[in-house]
């Protein structure tokens, strides 16, 4: 749709009328200085950023940018699946895998949150057309990983990031309201007597974006770029925490990253694979040179990653085996199709023997520090998914809990926003599903 341009007070006044959003622009040398103004922006467009577009209201303005496309956000890469409270009683169970994967230095108050939203968050999710895989009678398929006490994890094959982050996708493109921008970072917020304005950005082009907003969300992701070796996008380098930082935004836990126990041995430079955790659920287990087995495997990822590291040093090797042969081979077909397919790409057929394995930076479990709404120490300054610290986590994130803890402190966050925690209001997610 055309723009339609005005002159007002010696600058060009533009006007987008698809979302109602105010444009001014100038030239400062050979560079755009663009300011715009919208109720909310979003920085990042993973799960947290997407599914906090989707519970806010349908009235408001919001603008999502994202540094690289839209894509290419770590949400796409969770494997294993996302974990849900399968009834009242594995509350209990549930409640203290968390804590003791985090070796009980998570906040009680936020497990609690997450665990309780949990059944509320896969029904949505469900709604929204996501396709976790099911039994012949249509209930949902539970699938275990390490440090769990009993299946609990919600999947679909060993894609669940993907079809969980397209199908929100393609629900938040669809609304009106909402506007996507790819290739463009943020390089700092606007603050004004100690509250957060907005942000500034930069384009593809190198034009200065200037946008003003009532509320912002920062939803940048871990910091995975600044490693070697890592499961995680190379432009995933903290933006977030760099931008808090500097304006005296409390942080917390900088030092609590999360090593993964198997990423796929290789050679080649570049990120490096995941193999989930959930395939030693369904009952893959680690071997040394000589073929023989040297930890539990399904410990919480710190201990297994430990003992991977321990027998590397012993052995002399650089990495261990993940041997594929307790797993029927319809379940790796199956349950394991991408990563069977990519363990074929390095030449392991998983059918028939080991592949290769090694452990790799993974998750970041520090942050910003929330409090239970997403909101951070500067007034109208949110932050949602990875690059938050809400405690759920503790020392060592549960497998699976950090999609479930994303998308639950998101709606908590577009709840906040909103003004009507606790009251009903006409959302994004109302327009998605019964629009």
């Amino acid at each position: 749709m055309a723009d339609s341009i005005l002159r007002f007070e010696g600058l060009n006044y533009l006007q987008d009328k698809k979302i109602s959003a105010n444009v001014w622009y100038r030239k400062e040398g050979n560079k755009m200085v663009r300011e715009e103004n919208y109720d909310v922006v979003i920085v990042g467009c993973g799960v947290g950023g997407l599914y906090t577009a989707l519970n806010l209201p349908s009235e408001d303005r919001i603008l999502m940018i994202c540094k690289e496309d839209i894509e290419s956000c770590d949400s796409m890469l969770a494997q294993g699946g996302i974990c849900v409270l399968r009834d009242e009683t594995d509350y209990d169970a549930y409640f203290e895998d968390t804590m003791r994967a985090g070796h009980y230095e998570n906040r009680k108050e936020s497990v609690d949150i997450m665990i309780r939203s949990s059944r509320d968050v896969i029904n949505n999710l469900l709604k929204l057309g996501v396709g976790f895989d099911k039994n012949p009678d249509g209930s949902l398929k539970y699938t275990k990983e390490g440090a769990h006490s009993q299946p609990r994890i919600c999947f679909h094959e060993d894609i669940t990031g993907k079809e969980i982050t397209t199908t929100l996708q393609t629900r938040v493109k669809e609304l009106p309201n909402v506007e996507i921008r790819e290739y463009t970072v943020m390089t700092d917020i606007l603050v004004e007597k100690g509250i957060c304005t907005g942000i500034l950005a930069k384009n593809a082009d190198g034009d200065i974006l200037k946008i003003h907003a009532k509320d912002t969300v920062l939803a940048t992701g871990g910091i995975g770029g600044l490693y070697k070796h890592s499961t995680n996008f190379p432009s995933l380098t903290g933006d977030g925490l760099d931008v808090a930082k500097k304006h005296g935004v409390r942080l917390e836990h900088l030092d609590y990253v999360q090593i993964h126990p198997t990423s796929l041995y290789s050679k080649k430079p570049g990120r490096s694979f995941l193999i989930s955790e959930s395939t030693r659920g369904e009952g893959a287990v680690l071997l040394n040179g000589k073929g023989e087995r040297f930890v539990d495997e399904l410990l919480p990822r710190d201990v297994v990653t430990q003992a991977i590291e321990k027998e590397m040093e012993k052995e002399g090797s650089d990495h261990v085996w993940l041997s594929f042969k307790a797993v029927p081979e319809e379940t790796i077909r199956n349950h394991f199709p991408h990563i069977y397919e990519e363990c074929l790409k390095e030449g392991y057929d998983i059918t028939k023997e080991p592949a290769p394995v090694v452990p790799a930076q993974h998750y970041f479990m520090g942050g910003i520090y929330v409090d239970h709404f997403s909101e951070t120490t500067m007034d109208h300054l949110y932050a949602v998914g990875e690059t938050s610290c809400n405690g759920v986590h503790g020392k060592n994130r549960l497998a699976s809990n950090s999609l479930l803890e994303s998308l639950v402190f998101a709606e908590r966050a577009a709840g906040k926003i909103a003004g009507r925690e606790d009251e009903e209001y006409e959302s994004n997610y109302d327009a998605a599903c019964c629009g």
